[in-house]
């Protein structure tokens, strides 16, 4: 998409009211030999091999664009007002002081970007800007909504989420990009640019930060590298964004050249970058790993918020991104319902309640929200076309359902014994089973749920005609029949025990009919002529 001259000089007017950030003064780091590769390669480029280039993209269609249908001004105006008030802004959150874990935690929502990375997942523009809408009312910090000049479709949210998103929710949009390409300035950088044209407050660019990474796969000087980064963040920085870097690899660069790895850091804080985010990309690094890691490289910066990233390749993403909070961390990826690429990103869904109510989080702005998690997780596998996973924890129907006939005869005595919060904190609610695995008290239970008139009754009576209904659920369940997921059998069993009971209708007769459905309405025909022959 082509900005106008009009709207580019614009957008560069108003960043030059904006006051740069403060300087930072981060302790020396260790240095370590490096060999510098000549090579040909950057990380932007490499994104461009599997999306349309971004100089390309921004001179297609620009007569069909938004900028040429007389919006020049509307949009000016309501970027101005999301860049200067953003109210997930750090520096308006914190005095300039660091955010640190575990009682205080940001949250950096991904889905609309790394989590459409997942298989068979595909959303549309509208999609998205209805669930940068409900993540919004669920009051999560930051909203990644996409990479401006990767794809039109992100170019249109950007560009439609000025006209149509409130102020709050704009001030929570991030945009998404990479460190500017090796061996020209990052004002020459046609997806920098974009960056800062995308009306997003905040801006986060994924960099390298291990160092076969930077010499093997982008085949690029360490050195060079280094400078990508700092300049890249800080022309970003001094057009008015706030400006995070997810350092990629970083876990497994910090194992292979911790010095290395930390000159990328320094590189980015240098450049002026509020937040780092320490990602583990391919998903294998351990809980205690992320631990010692991340406490050594809080201690190398003091003065800065670190975030995580977490895969979810060796089923860790939530224990390490908990972990990495009890180390310090002050902002936490992820996505609702852990959607991502390959195995998935670390989900919200049990992060943020596990912050809430087992680690002390007490300063999280979805904190008061929490009721409203398991509302916001089906909303998405329903605009998703996704079949919500029953046994999903805290916001699963199955998360708070019980089976066994000796869990339900302790949960009646207190809820607190098979339970580790009470299913109303996350919107959820307790479900009691019926099956062969069942005791009296589930039965027990479902006749006090149908509120019968049983309290002229003798308890024992009651009693004993549970345990009648529940033998014959257990007779017909070796049949081959199932309860669990046929509460109105159950129901009517328990009805039809109760004194003065009245069938509400008597069966006459009934037929079934059994068919191929792989054979044609013809051979149907012609069988039944040679059957009455």
């Amino acid at each position: 998409m082509m900005s106008s001259p009009k709207l580019s000089a614009a957008l560069y007017c108003l960043a030059l009211t904006v006051p740069p950030s403060r300087s930072f003064s981060p302790q020396p780091l260790p240095s370590r030999g490096q060999t510098p590769i000549t090579t040909s390669t950057s990380l932007h480029e490499l994104a461009e091999e599997s999306t349309s280039s971004s100089s390309s993209i921004t001179s297609s269609s620009s007569d069909e664009s938004w900028i040429q249908q007389g919006l020049e001004a509307r949009i000016l105006e309501k970027t101005s007002s999301s860049t200067s008030s953003s109210s997930a802004a750090l520096l308006q959150t914190t005095n300039n002081e660091p955010i640190r874990g575990p009682t205080r935690a940001l949250i950096y929502d991904t889905t609309l970007r790394d989590g459409t990375q997942m298989e068979s997942i595909c959303v549309s523009c509208n999609d998205k800007l209805n669930i940068a809408k409900r993540l919004s009312e669920f009051n999560v910090d930051y909203i990644e909504a996409g990479w401006p000049g990767s794809n039109p479709k992100d170019e249109e949210f950007f560009a439609r989420a000025q006209l149509e998103l409130d102020e709050v929710t704009r001030s929570k949009l991030v945009a998404f990009g990479s460190t500017r390409r090796k061996n020209i300035d990052a004002e020459d950088d046609a997806q920098i640019r974009m960056l800062v044209e995308s009306g997003a407050p905040t801006v986060c660019i994924v960099a390298k930060a291990h160092l076969w990474q930077v010499t093997d796969i982008l085949r690029a000087d360490p050195e060079e590298n280094l400078e990508m980064i700092r300049d890249s963040v800080r022309y970003l920085v001094q057009r008015g964004r706030e400006v995070m870097v997810d350092l990629e690899h970083f876990f497994d660069g910090y194992k292979f050249d911790e010095g290395y790895t930390l000159k990328c850091c320094q590189a980015a804080v240098e450049g002026g970058a509020k937040v780092l985010v320490m990602c583990d990309t391919n998903g294998g690094v351990m809980p205690w790993e992320i631990e010692q890691i991340t406490k050594t490289t809080l201690s190398n910066f003091p003065s800065t918020t670190f975030g995580i990233h977490c895969h979810n390749d060796c089923g860790l993403a939530v224990a390490n991104s908990l972990t990495s909070v009890q180390a310090g961390v002050g902002l936490i990826q992820g996505t609702i319902n852990g959607i991502g690429e390959r195995t998935g990103n670390a989900n919200l869904c049990s992060i943020i309640p596990s912050l809430a109510l087992h680690c002390d989080c007490e300063d999280m702005t979805c904190k008061d929200n929490l009721e409203g998690i398991s509302s916001l997780s089906r909303f998405l596998d329903e605009t998703l076309n996704r079949t919500p996973d029953k046994a999903a924890p805290y916001v699963g129907a199955s998360a708070f359902a019980h089976k066994g006939g000796l869990h339900v005869a302790a949960l009646e005595r207190s809820p607190d014994s098979y339970q580790h919060v009470d299913p109303s904190k996350v919107g959820n609610q307790l479900r009691v089973l019926i099956s062969e695995l069942s005791g009296r008290q589930n039965i027990l239970g479902k006749i006090k749920k149908l509120d019968l008139d049983m309290e002229d009754m003798d308890e024992k009576f009651v009693a004993e005609r549970a345990l009648v209904i529940l033998n014959r659920v257990k007779k017909l369940e070796s049949m081959g029949y199932t309860f669990e997921g046929a509460d109105a059998s159950v129901e009517l069993m328990i009805l039809h025990s109760t004194q003065g009971y009245c069938p509400p209708f008597q069966v006459l007769d009934y037929t079934a009919q059994v068919y191929d459905t792989n054979v044609d309405s013809a051979s149907r025909v012609m069988s039944k002529m040679e059957n009455y022959g």
